[in-house]
């Protein structure tokens, strides 16, 4: 998810910013769009009731990508894909979706990717997710990676129903919501209308990614609201859920000038597309990051957890307690509403820490240091629905 914003003469209003505003939302531009910051009630009272019931997120400035094949061969879709990111498709069923990275030469994060194999009635193609701020620049470089595939963006709103209630608050609009595992897709109808569900989400809940055609957005959620369990969710109090679940933020965390190894994502990229892999290399960025693989990173993203009530932000420097050398920075950080601690992601120097110890760390606060201890993620147990095999 991104935190950057472009420059934009106006943000764009979206599908349910009536609806919104409706509900007494506080909007705000964000990465272009004009966007639900926080209800009435408030971030944190939004934030717990995901965590109890379900939240409804509306996260329709992400960008939809379609991604099809110009000869129709589902092999050139593949291959085309392969060629872009650093995946391995061989093993890739219709209906499994996947975190992905589009990274530079560098090995940099340029987005991270929410990306499904959906076959449709006229072929098979790709679905991909982008960040806001990047959908115009992931659009071209998508186009310049895969000369074979035709792209577009799909012009449908975005919600996301999340929380233990969510199976069932959408299960009695359509049952086949129940069929579906995590990172799974399903079509649904709702409201009458067809929309692609995966059950997927950005708060370490079960829930799903819904896309409706705009026309009908208002009236699916106006549905899903009237379910005692579901009320609506801003942005605030998905920036803290993702925290807790220990998600990266694009243009916080992660970005164009730190790799998958330094920010703990090494999972992106495909076993086989590694040194000695059937795949391996042929993708942006695979000399240094398999370099990086043989060497060892020299910086790394970690968790951790204050020590006093003080909240630490992002921005602020980690310090060696003994000798206030600086070690690294926190990327991102928040009380967390779940544990009522501050948490917060860092990126650190590894030698340094190691030097230090997890027990040395302290984060400065204007100008005061913060007893800080290196935790691990997520900071709140995630409860995705996942089948239970063997």
């Amino acid at each position: 998810m991104s935190a950057s914003t472009p420059v934009s003469a106006e943000p764009v209003t979206l599908a349910l910013d009536a609806l919104h505003r409706s509900l007494g939302a506080k909007m705000a531009p964000f990465a272009g769009f004009m966007m639900p910051i926080q209800y009435p009630t408030g971030l944190r009272s939004e934030h717990l009731h995901t965590r109890a019931a379900a939240g409804l997120f509306d996260v329709s400035h992400m960008g939809q990508l379609r991604l099809r094949p110009r000869d129709g061969h589902t092999a050139t879709l593949l291959a085309s894909i392969e060629q872009a990111l650093p995946v391995d498709c061989s093993d890739w069923p219709v209906g499994e979706q996947r975190y992905s990275v589009l990274l530079n030469d560098q090995g940099g994060i340029e987005d991270d990717l929410m990306v499904l194999r959906w076959d449709e009635a006229n072929g098979p193609a790709f679905r991909i997710v982008v960040n806001a701020a990047h959908r115009a620049a992931d659009l071209k470089a998508l186009t310049r990676l895969c000369p074979d595939l035709d792209i577009e963006f799909v012009d449908a709103a975005l919600i996301a129903l999340q929380g233990p209630a969510a199976e069932s608050v959408l299960a009695k609009l359509d049952p086949r919501a129940r069929e579906v595992d995590f990172m799974q897709a399903v079509e649904l109808t709702l409201d009458g209308t067809r929309c692609l569900a995966t059950r997927s989400g950005y708060t370490g809940e079960d829930g799903y990614e819904i896309s409706i055609p705009p026309a009908h957005a208002e009236s699916v959620v106006r549905q899903l609201l009237a379910h005692p369990s579901v009320r609506p969710i801003g942005l605030g109090a998905r920036d803290t859920l993702r925290l807790e679940a220990g998600l990266p933020l694009h243009g916080n965390d992660i970005g164009p000038d730190v790799s998958p190894i330094e920010a703990g994502l090494l999972f992106a990229i495909a076993r086989s597309r590694r040194a000695g892999g059937t795949q391996e290399g042929h993708f942006p960025g695979a000399g240094p990051i398999l370099e990086q693989l043989q060497r060892g990173a020299h910086r790394k993203r970690i968790a951790l957890i204050g020590q006093d009530t003080v909240p630490v932000r992002a921005g602020a420097e980690i310090v060696d307690a003994t000798t206030g050398a600086r070690v690294g920075v926190v990327t991102s950080g928040t009380v967390s509403p779940t544990l009522g601690q501050p948490v917060m992601l860092a990126t650190v120097n590894c030698e340094a820490l190691a030097a230090v110890g997890a027990q040395g760390l302290r984060a400065v606060v204007r100008q005061h240091q913060i007893p800080v201890i290196e935790a691990k993620l997520p900071f709140v147990p995630k409860r995705y629905k996942r089948r239970a095999t063997g």
